[in-house]
Order: structure tokens, then sequence, then C-alpha cells
């Protein structure tokens, strides 16, 4: 035997045998899982107003699901975190065959629930075409699979995952659903993250936001197309939605305006971005009642892709999901909805071939140099975008608000 090979058979003995000597004894966890509902869980669902025969109910026959992503046993480490997912362009989220179906779908259900969509306007101020957007994107109109119990998920999150705080607070919230609500637990169907029905949300959100749009007297975001349009519409109320204003507009942003003024805590008066030499790219003047009030220099790929004046409903959108995308995707698919159109103007420009781990190692030393970043996550967020802007001003460099291979050099020494 040559000793390549006797050394990698050695290698791998050896990999094999740590493993073997490490094995997780997953009938031993499931026991601590069935002690933690009964010494845990039950105390904090009984203070939160559960009887035990709901709790009992709702948990007979739960385990783990060890099958769901981002689970951390009892005894293991965290894992540590993960920056390695390779930086894309943005212009694979709002690919037609991604966004088409919402606004062919969005059209067809626009008439069909017309008078319905009018009505949630006139409560909660929010368009229809805004809210058929979402039910769109979040579940396929309702055609997306929610298969999984979600007492199982949530419970299972809650004992072993990374956010376990967060996942408990949401399994009570389920329970509690069940008690107060009456909620047949046979709808109790999730995603695998715990999110619920055709909306997606997370049972917190159901509490707090779910509502009866047909009158049957139960929100049931599951079966119910109209308690799920009325529950997306009451929680972007809920959430701040402005009735009569706009999400934003694509425009055309001159040199002389910096990308680093980007920003919610950077706002103008419309009219003075209108000013400084911001168009909208369709040569349409902005609405009279936008140019009087504040909107947000929003520039999501820097110089190197479309560009918007976003006002507070933009951020609203944010609150369903965090992201800049996301809230562009639904604004949009909207306006295409009941307006018609086609894809932002602008085209996207192309991303250096870059990790996450590099967006984060930017991060950092820019942090090094005085900057705020809004963190070091990876994700090159509006403060991550303004914030290489203004050093590349520090440089004499032309700022293009966007992170590229040439930066992440020039930023090592």
């Amino acid at each position: 035997m040559d000793f390549v090979r006797f050394t990698v058979i050695l290698l791998l003995a050896t990999f094999l045998g740590a493993h073997q000597t490490h094995a997780l004894d997953k009938p031993a966890v499931e026991r601590q899982f069935q002690t933690w509902l009964k010494t845990d869980l039950w105390p904090r669902a009984k203070a939160a107003g559960v009887s035990a025969k709901t709790f009992n109910t709702a948990m007979s026959g739960v385990t783990l699901n060890w099958k769901l992503p981002g689970l951390v046993p009892p005894g293991e480490k965290l894992p540590k975190e993960q920056h390695q997912a390779e930086f894309r362009s943005p212009a694979g989220y709002f690919s037609e065959k991604i966004i088409g179906p919402v606004i062919a779908g969005g059209r067809a259900r626009l008439e069909k629930y017309r008078s319905l969509l009018i009505r949630l306007e006139k409560q909660t101020g929010v368009p229809g075409r805004i809210v058929l957007a979402v039910w769109g994107r979040e579940s396929g109109f309702g055609r997306a699979s929610v298969p999984y119990n979600a007492f199982e998920v949530l419970a299972t999150k809650a004992f072993m995952s990374t956010r376990k705080d967060m996942f408990e607070d949401e399994l009570v919230a389920a329970l509690v659903m069940v008690e107060k609500d009456h909620v047949p637990l046979a709808l109790m169907k999730s995603s695998w993250a715990g999110a619920l029905g055709q909306p997606q949300f997370m049972p917190s959100s159901w509490l707090a936001h779910a509502m009866d749009g047909d009158g049957d007297g139960l929100a049931d975001i599951w079966k119910s197309d109209a308690d799920t349009l009325a529950s997306i519409a009451n929680f972007l109320k809920h959430k701040g939605w402005l009735a009569g204003r706009d999400w934003g507009f694509e425009v055309t942003v001159p040199d002389s305006v910096s990308c680093a003024l980007e920003g919610p805590d950077r706002g103008k008066k419309i009219a003075n971005w209108v000013a400084l030499g911001v168009k909208r790219v369709s040569g349409r003047p902005f609405p009279d009642r936008e140019l009087r009030a504040e909107g947000y220099l929003l520039m999501p790929a820097g110089r190197s892709g479309p560009a918007f004046i976003v006002t507070p409903n933009f951020y609203v959108l944010k609150e369903y999901n965090t992201s800049d995308l996301y809230a562009l995707f639904i604004g949009n698919a909207g306006d295409r909805i009941e307006y018609g159109g086609g894809p932002f103007v602008a085209k996207w420009g192309r991303v250096d071939a870059l990790y996450r781990s590099d967006i984060a190692a930017m991060q950092r030393r820019l942090e090094k140099k005085g900057y705020d970043v809004g963190g070091v996550d990876g994700l090159p967020g509006f403060k991550t975008r303004r914030s290489i802007g203004e050093w590349q001003v520090s440089t004499g460099a032309r700022p293009t608000c966007f992170p590229s291979a040439e930066i992440l050099r020039t930023l090592k020494y």
C-alpha cells in the first residue's frame, strides 16, 4: 500500500471514528424534549391563559422534526455565523418568471374581489393592488403548500434552533390562538418556518392583525380568500400605512446628487429632490400631494441599478419582509397589476464575484474607519452602501455606493 493511499485511509478512519464517538443520541434528545414540554413550555402557556385541555390536545403526538433547517440539538455548539453565501445581483429577484405570475394572478383577482378591495381600502387605507401583490408573493394566491403541523414546527424550533426564544414566544401565541380565538386545531398548518396560511403570518402576527373579511366570525387565513386579503390590509394599516400616498417612484439621479444621501434618515420633501435634479423615469411630474411630502432616496445597487424616491409606505412594506428588494417587488408588482407597465426601466448592473464574507470584511474595515454600516452582517443595506460612497468621496473617487472587488482590495490598505 503506497503512503498517500495509507494516509487517506487513516484520515478517513479518524474522521469516521470521531463522528461515531460524537454521534447524536436522538432518542435521548426526544426524551429531553418531552420533559421540556411539561416543565418549561406548559407553565408559560398556562400563564398566558392556555388550559390544560388545549395544551394537551395541541401537543398530543408532537415530536421533534429533525428535517427542519437551522436546528441546534442540546449540548451542540451554536454554529458560527456563516457569511460564505454568494453575493448575487438583485436582477434575479425581479425575474419575469417570478414576478409575472404574481402580476397575472393579481389582475385576475382584481376584478373578482373588486368590491371587497374597495371596502378594505376605505377601512385601512391600503390599496387593493398592494394587498394582491403581497398575497401573490407570499403564497401564490394560496396555491403554495403549508403542510406542516404548526405545533410540531414551532416546538421543534423552540427547543433546538438558533432563535429558540422567538420560537417559544410564537409557540405560546399559537396555543393562545386555539384557546382564546377558537381556531380549530385542524387549521393550524404552517410552512417549515412556522408561518401560517396564505399571508404567511407568524402566530403573534395572527393575534395582532388577523381580520375576518367574510363575516363568518373567524379570521381563517388558510381557506378564506376574503380573510386573507383583510388580514394583509390590516397588517399594513397597523404598521403605519399612510392612506393616499404611493410607495415610491423610479427616478434618475444626476451625478451632482450623491448616492450617499440614501436612507430613511436623510429624507427631504420630494419637491426638494426635484429641485436637485431628480426626475421620474416616466417623464411625468410627481403628483402634487407627493411633492409636498417627504421622500427618501433609495439606490439598492448604488450607481449600478435603478434608483427610487420612496415614501414612508415603502418602509411599511419592509415590515412584512425586511428586504429592500422585497418591498420593491411588491411595489412594482402592485403597480403593474392595476396600471400595467413593465419592469423597472434602469437595468441592474453587473455584480463582482463576492461572498457575504467579503461584504462583512468591508463592513468591519469601514467600521474601523468610523463609518456606521448598520452592523456587520454581510448584507449591503443602505447604511453600508452609503458608507462605501462616503469613503469613496474621502479618497477622491467617484462614489458608486456598492460593494466591488476593487473596493474590497483597496479597503485592505
